[in-house]
């Protein structure tokens, strides 16, 4: 493929097979995540036909974790979570080690090292916000006691995976560099330091400064400087973050996080929407083109052993938490459900592990299929859980004013 035409194909070929498939899987009646990553695995290298630029596409799935992770600080509400802390954070917290604990037993049986086993289950025990709540917007239970545990739930995750992505490079050691525990110690320590410094920075300078610099970029009346400077922050502040810690992921969750409390936030994602779903969407293609589909053949029961921990194990640990904390019958079982599913969070940190050396390309593919397989599934979840009892009431009509009638 010449070099001056990749940029171009790569985008027509991603959005356009993106948008086949979207539709196709939005008809079965599945989240047109399923059909973003069918898309990519379509236009990639372990299938005949069309391949895109294999170099290309991460950077561009880059700028979609970065818009992602923005439009996660956007939308984080502190007030939300303290609403539901007593139970969202432990509930997370225990969710996640049980799920890792899980594929590390997994990993283990499967022969893998202590650090990639461990990797995998961390993987396998975050969900995704995408459907979780387009799944929670199907049964209009976004607003209510569900919505708020399940979503607080999920705030807790992604804010530990945040951190994991900034820990992760310190943790997988690359041959030569060997550090011993104390050494390690000191790394993480330091990183940290470094994070919490930057993220107090951001928190205290960065929310005068920033509202103060969208309110004078506001005055100009102009939507396309207005849509530029919010993509500036978020690009500009993510790049900074790569540059200390080796994560655009923090520096973007900061920067829609610092944003979310201006008065011009709401705006600032209004106009940022467009783009970081674009770019999520080839995000999601690019996951699919690292995706060989021959995985469900040469190794089904890993497959069905990681699913198994996804949709069961998950499940199981949610339940048995919300029941502990005497939540009723159907909002412990849609919180289990809710989660039964991974996503993007999964593929950022696999796809990271890939990078750094911890995780083979067989095991990214494991946590892949079981990411399209939940995903899929997680619409029968629902209705199994609806005939155990946790269909929900359908709201009150209210009565129609008078005036409407005429």
């Amino acid at each position: 493929m010449p070099h001056a035409d990749s940029l171009i194909l790569t985008l027509v070929g991603g959005f356009v097979l993106a948008f086949v498939f979207g539709m196709i899987a939005n008809r079965l009646k599945l989240s047109p995540l399923v059909g973003y990553l069918v898309a990519g695995v379509v236009v990639g290298p372990h299938t005949a036909g069309f391949v895109a630029d294999t170099e290309l596409a991460p950077q561009l799935a880059e700028v979609g974790v970065i818009l992602l992770m923005f439009g996660v600080g956007l939308h984080f509400s502190l007030a939300d979570l303290m609403k539901v802390r007593k139970i969202a954070i432990p509930g997370a917290l225990v969710q996640i080690t049980a799920a890792t604990v899980l594929g590390w037993g997994l990993g283990r049986l499967m022969g893998m090292s202590d650090l990639e086993a461990t990797l995998m289950g961390f993987a396998l025990s975050v969900a995704s916000t995408v459907v979780l709540l387009r799944a929670l917007e199907e049964r209009k239970q976004v607003k209510g006691q569900v919505g708020r545990i399940a979503m607080g739930w999920l705030i807790v995750e992604d804010l530990v995976i945040v951190i994991a992505l900034v820990i992760l490079p310190l943790l997988v050691i690359q041959p030569g560099h060997d550090l011993n525990g104390a050494e390690l110690a000191s790394s993480i320590g330091w990183t940290l330091f470094k994070v919490a410094g930057f993220t107090a920075i951001m928190l205290v300078v960065g929310a005068k400064v920033l509202p103060w610099v969208l309110v004078r970029i506001a005055h100009t009346k102009s939507r396309e400087l207005f849509t530029l400077g919010v993509l500036a922050i978020a690009l500009g502040i993510a790049w900074v973050a790569y540059a200390l810690f080796h994560s655009f992921a923090l520096g973007a969750f900061l920067a829609g996080l610092v944003l979310n409390s201006s008065p011009l936030g709401h705006n600032a994602a209004e106009r940022s929407l467009p783009l970081r779903d674009a770019f999520a969407v080839l995000f999601f293609v690019s996951v699919g083109m690292l995706f060989d589909p021959m995985i469900l053949m040469r190794e089904p029961l890993a497959v069905i052993g990681v699913l198994g921990i996804v949709i069961i194990g998950k499940s199981v640990a949610a339940l048995a938490i919300t029941t502990l904390f005497k939540l009723d019958k159907a909002t412990s079982l849609t919180v289990a459900a809710s989660l039964a599913q991974i996503g993007e969070f999964s593929f950022i940190l696999a796809a990271l592990s890939v990078q750094l050396g911890g995780m083979r390309q067989e095991t990214h593919d494991l946590i892949l299929a079981a990411a399209l397989l939940s995903i899929s599934l997680n619409p029968f979840v629902f209705a199994l859980i609806d005939r155990m009892g946790a269909k929900p009431k359908p709201p009150l009509k209210e009565p129609v004013p008078v005036t409407a009638l005429i």
